[in-house]
Parts: structure tokens; C-alpha cells; sequence
């Protein structure tokens, strides 16, 4: 059963993306500078790889002192140009970057050193992040190729706690000794390896003007949760290698993770006083659409799959009073700003209040063995999988993953 959902959804977002691009009205684009969007000779910028920006969660505040960072990113489209974003979005300090590189990983903390680029910033190889913001790197040549593995290394000169980060990258990445700079060392002295994304939060490449970025927006199952360490076998990860071998390694098309687990759509992270938490949850799904969504680079496309935690945390982790049912997720769905496709996926959830909260809905008719898609609004599908169960165990693996065809 998980295998006919896996493949149901793969056609179908592979369908959806192959409609014409629906005009937007130019009210609700986002401010984007030219440098950002276009390039030379056609060009423009997209989105290859990225994640959504966190606050720590209490009790695991890293610190990093005269230490270098080596974050393992895998890319989506490839590219000849490339450029990466560094995150302070929930700092409270200016961030100092003492230098940084950018280079096709090999394996584990190795390099390929030919492919080693030094990253400017405004012309200078060390850059100071004001809090609550981000910076874009200059441009670099490098030939990053679709469905690879880069390494980015950050240099911290100063003791730098990472207030900013994404919690579960489901990716081993790999902390210096305090020894100093060692973005370009090719044999990286580790001393420890973090399975986080301190302060980075995207990677672009240049495509032709016919690129364009699919935004997967959601919680737990887009950002990986249940999937294997290491793999890249998050949903978003397994489209972007469907949608590359579909077009023989040559389609222009990036697809971003800004999954957050434990995300809702109308609510922020979960603030009562027993919850262990604070704020990593992140911030609701409609506040931080456009910093995650309509200001990534390209973004054509969004797959929108919140909503679940709104319906099951009332009452757990939060006061019944925050109960939701479909009508309230449909309602949310509609304030988002408009792009040219929104696909709304509702996970299965083993809970049948569940269920009967979103089947009771005339907007969504369920029926056996069958994925129910039901136009909401000119391009807003909602998605909902009514018979599935999980394991009794309670894993969800496969589903999680698209289970491998």
C-alpha cells in the first residue's frame, strides 16, 4: 500500500509540474534584487539545496570557539555557478565569518581539492551577519553536478553559539579542533561530528532562464524524519533524483526541504511550560512562508504539507483551546501567498479522530485504497491518504522515504 501512495504521488507531482506556469499577479511576488534573481547571458538563479532556519532547542545550545565547520549538503540541479546563504535569522549578536569554502565532498570530512573554491562577500572573504538577518555570498565558477555532494566550510574565529540552525539534517557533518582556519584543509582535523546545520541555509546555482525551484513545505515527513541517516532518501530528496533520471541528469529544476518537524501550519512552536521544546518547532507555517518559500531563489513551485501537528497536538502539547479541523487548515491554506502550484498533503496519522476530523470535511471524499485529490481552490490540492495505517511499531520509513521503485 505504501508503495501505490508513494508512486500515486510521485505521478502526480510529476504531472502537476509539468503545467504551464500560472501567471502571478505582481503584488504578491517577492523584492527580489536583479543580482539575485538574473544573471548574465540569460541566466538566473535557483535553488539547489537548502533547509529551514530553527531556534536550538533548550538544553543543546552548540558553541563554537576558533573552530572550523564542515556541513555536508546533497544538491538537487546542478550548475556552473554557485553561490550559498548563511543564516542569523534567531541571533541575537552579529555572526562573524572568518572565511569560507565551497567543494565536491568525496567521502565522510574528505575533499576534492581541484574542485575547492574560496567564498567572497562583497568582494572580502570574511563577512559579519548582522542578527535576525542572512547573507548571500558573491558567485563562484564550479562545476557542481545534479544529485552530488558538496562540502561548505565555515570558519568561526569567535566564540559563536548557534542560536541559528536546522535541528534534524538527518546528515553527518563534521566540527574542527580549535585549532583554527581549516575551511581548505583537504584532511579535515575532526573533532566531532554533529548531525545539525549551523547557520547555513541554502545553495544556488546558475540555470538557464528556464530553471525554477520547487519549495517542499512541510513538517516531520519532508524534513526527513523516519528516513535513514546519511542517505538522502527524505521525500524531497527521492522527486529531485525521479525528476533528474526522467530527464536524463539534464532538467533544470531544483527542489528545496523547508520541512521543519513538529511545524504547523497556524501556530508557532509549542510554548507551554512543560514542553521540551521552546521555540524549534519554528515559527507557524503562514509567518514564515516567505522568508522559506517566496524568497528562495527560482521558486516556481510549492508542495505544501503542514497541518497535521495542528490537528493532534491540541491537548497534548497544547491547550484544547488550539483545536483544528479541516475547514481551519483549508482556510490557512488559502492566506498563503499564491505561486504556481500548491499541492496541501495531509500524512496518515494512526490516530482515527484523525481521520474522521478530515474526512468529515466536504472537501475531501475518502475511499478505499485510494489517494483522494480535490481541487480547492484555482491551485490548491488538498491530499489526503485515508486507509493508511503506520506499523505497529510506528514507524513510517517508507512512506517517509517514497519507497524505492
Amino acid at each position: 500500500m505504501n508503495r501505490l501512495i508513494a508512486n500515486t504521488m510521485t505521478c502526480t507531482l510529476i504531472g502537476l509540474l509539468s503545467m504551464p506556469t500560472m501567471a502571478q499577479n505582481a503584488a504578491e511576488k517577492p523584492a527580489i534584487s536583479p543580482t539575485q534573481a538574473v544573471l548574465a547571458h540569460g541566466k538566473r538563479w535557483i535553488g539547489t539545496w537548502a533547509t529551514a532556519p530553527q531556534p536550538f532547542m533548550p538544553g543543546s545550545l552548540q558553541r563554537f570557539t576558533n573552530q572550523s565547520l564542515r556541513l555536508i549538503v546533497h544538491t538537487s540541479a546542478g550548475g556552473t555557478k554557485v553561490r550559498i546563504k548563511i543564516s542569523n535569522t534567531f541571533g541575537d549578536h552579529p555572526l562573524l565569518i572568518g572565511g569560507a569554502h565551497i567543494v565536491r565532498r568525496t567521502a565522510a570530512a574528505g575533499i576534492d581539492p581541484t574542485s575547492d573554491r574560496t567564498l567572497m562577500f562583497h568582494g572580502r572573504s570574511s563577512t559579519t551577519v548582522p542578527a535576525r538577518s542572512m547573507v548571500v555570498s558573491d558567485p563562484a565558477e564550479l562545476d557542481v553536478p545534479a544529485l552530488s555532494d558538496l562540502a561548505i566550510s565555515l570558519f568561526l574565529p569567535k566564540t559563536t553559539e548557534a542560536t541559528t540552525l536546522h535541528i534534524l539534517a538527518m546528515q553527518t557533518s563534521y566540527v574542527s579542533s580549535d585549532t583554527g582556519d581549516s575551511t581548505a584543509d583537504v584532511k579535515f582535523p575532526v573533532a566531532k561530528t554533529i548531525r545539525s546545520w549551523p547557520f547555513l541555509t541554502g545553495v544556488d546555482v546558475a540555470a538557464s532562464a528556464h530553471g525554477a525551484a520547487i519549495v517542499a513545505f512541510g513538517s516531520s515527513l519532508t524534513d526527513g524524519d523516519g528516513s535513514t541517516l546519511d542517505t538522502n532518501r527524505r521525500w524531497p530528496d527521492v522527486l529531485a533524483e525521479r525528476l533528474q533520471k526522467g530527464a536524463d541528469g539534464m532538467t533544470e529544476v531544483g527542489v528545496l526541504n523547508q520541512g521543519i518537524i513538529g511545524n504547523r501550519l497556524l501556530n508557532d512552536s509549542p510554548r507551554r511550560a512543560r514542553s521540551p521544546f521552546g521555540a524549534a518547532l519554528g515559527q507557524a507555517g503562514l509567518a514564515r512562508f516567505k522568508r522559506d518559500v517566496l524568497a528562495q531563489a527560482g521558486v516556481g513551485y510549492v508542495i505544501v504539507g503542514l497541518g497535521i501537528n495542528d490537528i493532534v497536538f491540541p491537548g497534548s502539547l497544547t491547550p484544547l483551546t488550539e483545536r483544528m479541523n479541516a475547514e481551519s487548515m483549508i482556510s490557512g491554506l488559502r492566506r498563503t501567498p499564491r505561486t504556481s502550484v500548491k499541492m496541501a498533503a495531509l500524512a496518515p496519522m494512526p490516530s482515527a479522530s484523525v481521520s474522521t476530523t478530515v474526512t468529515a470535511s466536504p472537501w475531501v471524499r475518502a475511499s478505499e485504497r485510494t489517494a483522494t485529490l480535490r481541487s480547492l481552490t484555482n491551485d490548491i490540492i488538498l491530499l489526503f491518504f485515508p486507509e493508511v495505517r503506520f506499523p505497529s511499531d510506528g514507524s513510517n520509513h517508507e512512506f517517509c522515504c517514497f519507497a524505492s521503485s
